[in-house]
């Protein structure tokens, strides 16, 4: 079994030397080849399957970072606003470490396994009747007025410890991927790939992919009620916006929005196809390729090889999945009639 997350690229971390490592053995997820997909958009395409992380979602790799630091710097308590992932890894990494934590949600916005999986790690859960952003600001000022550590991206350790997926990429391909493909909410999976490439002298094209309800960084402006079926990037004003429009720009890359359909025909293909089970919002980067193919600046090439990030398992959102799989087929207990029913 590979050594923690942080055992393996500490010297990469900003961690203090005495700082506890408060791990549940997350990192070296999968990087999958994608025949199917490769052959749809011409193209290598690789999956970085981030849903193999502990708690399923690519949050682990922050929060591992976050947690050490928040529990070496004597906090007893972590807070965090949440569509669902952060609010599951915060909650384990605080049961982890043997701190309290607590999670706010917006209410009736968050999938059913992400919330049980808060509930289940002991974390008090705070449903708000209002969406993400509005949580956000929230736990911004409780953080300031109590000696709580904040654990969304804002934190730097959160952003330090996601850099090291784009480290396991460049360390598994031959070469550094020529263009990435990742799903954009709060923007910080994007602004830390970007950072973890450049550490590693590499510049791979970034394409991200925001929801056609919740795209802010397309529309240029915030928006004030977004709506998307993919939960986890359903933020209308990404707290690392700048920085990641930064990182877009100097890899000569495209922020684009995709529908929730082209979403979900994405999600239903890699399942099919692939055999691989994401959430919603992973199929974004799947999806962004097959609506908008492989652009590039002028004069450049399109690139050969391409990293798709799926940041969270399929069984975060079971009631998506159940509501858009095909239908159980009842039979009674014959086997004539159940070898109808398998054959057809």
């Amino acid at each position: 079994m590979p050594p923690p997350l942080i055992e393996r690229y500490r010297e990469h971390l900003t961690l203090e030397d005495g700082d506890p490592v408060v791990s549940l053995n997350e990192g070296s997820t999968p990087l999958v080849p994608a025949p199917r997909i490769s052959d749809r958009v011409g193209a290598e395409v690789f999956l970085k399957l981030e849903g193999v992380n502990p708690t399923g979602s690519f949050k682990d790799r922050g929060m591992t970072v976050a947690v050490s630091r928040a529990k070496g710097a004597g906090a007893e308590a972590v807070i965090c606003a949440s569509t669902g992932n952060t609010a599951a890894s915060a909650a384990a990494y605080a049961a982890r470490a043997g701190m309290r934590g607590a999670v706010i949600v917006p209410e009736g916005k968050i999938a059913v396994g992400k919330l049980a999986q808060a509930l289940m790690h002991g974390a008090r859960v705070i449903a708000l009747q209002g969406n993400f952003d509005e949580a956000f600001e929230i736990v911004r000022e409780l953080a300031n007025r109590h000696p709580i550590e904040l654990v969304n991206s804002v934190n730097p350790y959160r952003i330090d410890g996601q850099r090291t997926a784009a480290f396991e990429v460049c360390d598994e391909l031959p070469e550094p991927p020529e263009a990435l493909a990742i799903p954009v909410g709060n923007a910080g999976n994007i602004t830390a790939y970007w950072a973890g490439f450049q550490v590693y002298g590499a510049s791979p094209v970034l394409y991200g992919f925001q929801a056609a309800g919740a795209a802010p960084l397309v529309e240029g402006h915030p928006i004030e009620n977004p709506e998307t079926i993919a939960s986890a990037i359903r933020i209308g004003n990404p707290a690392r916006w700048e920085e990641a429009m930064n990182a877009v720009t100097a890899s000569r890359g495209r922020i684009a929005a995709v529908t929730d359909d082209q979403i979900l025909d994405a999600y239903r293909f890699l399942a099919s196809q692939e055999g691989v089970f994401c959430e919603p919002a992973s199929a974004a980067s799947v999806a962004g390729l097959f609506e908008h193919g492989l652009p590039v600046a002028d004069g450049a090439e399109p690139p050969k090889t391409i990293v798709c990030v799926l940041t969270g398992h399929g069984l975060k959102d079971p009631d998506t999945a159940l509501g858009k799989a095909p239908q159980v087929i009842g039979c009674e207990a014959d086997v004539g009639v159940v070898e109808r029913a398998v054959f057809g």
